[in-house]
């Protein structure tokens, strides 16, 4: 605890990482299966691949040559998807396991299957 009486909470490491295959568990979006394309663990949120689109309007400037209507992902809570297991292609909770050589792998907890190659 600090002098100020603030409580300094330390943020989880999020279990879900890039090129993970994830389901979508709440919203509109519920039961739609994606790959992970960006993990914000500050924000506590993930982007994933053609799941939760936007329409954005942009105008047109240097990087985008002609404006328009531009269709792109937007982030989604973190708690709001589950990782997919590859060999039981079920969504399933992670747990760790320290190998002989002493580093540490993402398992499946419903088969133990590692998750990480």
């Amino acid at each position: 605890m600090r002098k100020s009486g603030v409580v300094e909470v330390r943020k989880k490491h999020p279990k879900i990482r890039k090129n993970d295959k994830v389901i979508v568990l709440a919203g509109k979006e519920r039961g739609k299966i994606g790959t992970v394309l960006k993990v914000d663990p500050e924000k506590e949120r993930v982007i994933i691949e053609k799941v939760n689109m936007v329409k954005k309007h942009a105008k047109a400037s240097a990087q985008t040559a002609q404006g328009g209507i531009i269709e792109k992902e937007a982030p989604l809570n973190i708690s709001d998807v589950m990782i997919v297991c590859n060999k039981c292609t079920e969504p399933t909770r992670i747990g760790k396991r320290v190998l002989e050589d002493g580093s540490k792998i993402r398992v499946c907890k419903k088969c133990g299957e590692p998750m990480d190659e």
